[in-house]
């Protein structure tokens, strides 16, 4: 039953974002068509925004207080995210769609071509960008829901505070930390504010995992090509053993500079889209890794918030390690595109070809890098040096507070 509900998502237009785009859409931020559910849409991206403002008016109110103002730091930066995703996604609408359509229609004519070898390459990578998408929603599914019923977890946990809280001595916990011009302590105000923060976790956990898992998929299908292009650069002069003629042979040194030009385009267009976002984010989640670290090793957390914030510490290490594992294949992939052309039996052909082959050699030289902002680049290196940050800013703080 669940594989007839995800085949739903395919869609033959897009092989292999069809489940990204329908999740995109979904929460608002692939806008193809201009009529009045856009506007909509956009309605809710700017109430979300206008939220996360009052999660900084909250934390300024409370900012005497370490333990609640690093636990409404690590989920309001979280949240910051989010709605520059969505905003982003929504203003740059136009670039979006131009590499959604390149990637569609390119594929789409690849496997056309009734080839055995691109074949199994596409269907490799959408394989494994499927699972990658699939897992990652229900690990983002998993946070919303452990975040949201962390405070009936509090609230059970504790026969003693949950008598301080029913006496109105402590106050009820919250699913998040906001500002509201009432009283959101109990009554009206305090169901008022669980629903609105239910309603928006679940925007940002849709948000996040659409995100995320569509730049995932895009970077699968860039590493991807660049083995397809390795494939065919083996293949330019001979065909099961047997050299091709001249004029097939320039067609396909054409076909194979052609292929990567248009990899390196549009690479670079998705990586202007992603390097500001990525830059945020790597920058926000060095300190949420520290405060979520903090909050798991202090003295009266409770069990079942250790349990929230192991949770949620895993989820951001995951979505980090996510973008950074993937953006390095692709640039250690596009390191050693060149080398089908050296793995060719160029040695067979004239002087003539020989020397587009240096060309082509020359070209397919050029690497693929996605960056943060203009300071470090998305490889596994730049994960571990994040890490390794994180670490010595919870030490220094830890010690601090000794």
């Amino acid at each position: 039953m669940l594989k007839k509900h995800v085949a739903k998502l395919e869609d033959p237009d897009h092989p292999l974002l069809g489940p990204t785009l329908w999740g995109l859409q979904s929460w608002g931020m692939w806008q193809p068509n201009r009529r009045l559910s856009p506007i909509i849409y956009n309605l809710i991206h700017l109430a979300a925004t206008l939220f996360v403002v009052s999660q900084y008016i909250e934390l300024w109110f409370i900012r005497a207080d370490l333990e609640l103002a690093l636990r409404n730091l690590s989920v309001t930066m979280l949240s910051s995210v989010c709605v520059v995703k969505a905003g982003t996604f929504v203003v740059w609408q136009p670039y979006w769609q131009d590499i959604i359509q390149f990637v569609s229609k390119l594929e789409k004519s690849q496997l056309e071509k009734k080839d055995k070898t691109t074949s199994t390459i596409i269907e490799g990578y959408t394989k494994y960008s499927r699972k990658v998408t699939y897992f990652y929603w229900c690990l983002v599914t998993a946070t919303v829901f452990t975040v949201i019923l962390a405070p009936l977890g509090v609230f059970l946990s504790s026969s003693e505070q949950r008598a301080l809280m029913l006496n109105g001595t402590i106050p009820f916990p919250e699913i998040m930390s906001s500002w509201v011009p009432f009283d959101k302590r109990k009554g009206f105000g305090y169901w008022f504010q669980i629903v609105e923060h239910s309603v928006i976790c679940f925007y940002g956990g849709g948000i996040v995992a659409t995100y995320d898992a569509n730049t995932v998929a895009l970077m699968s299908f860039f590493c991807g090509q660049l083995d397809l292009l390795i494939e065919n650069s083996k293949r330019l002069f001979s065909e099961d053993g047997k050299l091709v003629s001249y004029s097939e042979a320039m067609e396909r040194i054409k076909q194979c500079h052609m292929h990567h030009l248009s990899l390196i385009k549009y690479s670079k267009i998705l990586n202007s889209l992603l390097s500001p976002v990525m830059f945020l984010y790597v920058v926000i989640c060095s300190l949420m890794i520290c405060a979520s670290a903090i909050l798991l090793t202090k003295d009266g957390t409770t069990a079942m918030q250790r349990i929230w914030v192991a949770e949620y510490l895993a989820a951001l290490i995951a979505q980090l390690f996510l973008y950074c594992w993937h953006s390095n294949e692709v640039y250690f992939m596009s390191e050693k595109v060149d080398r089908g052309v050296y793995e060719s039996e160029w040695w067979r052909c004239g002087v003539g070809l020989r020397r587009y082959v240096v060309l082509l050699g020359g070209q397919l030289r050029k690497t693929i890098v996605f960056e943060a902002g203009p300071f470090t680049n998305l490889t596994v290196a730049t994960f571990v040096a994040i890490l390794k940050g994180s670490y010595s800013y919870y030490t220094l703080l830890s010690n601090n507070e000794g």
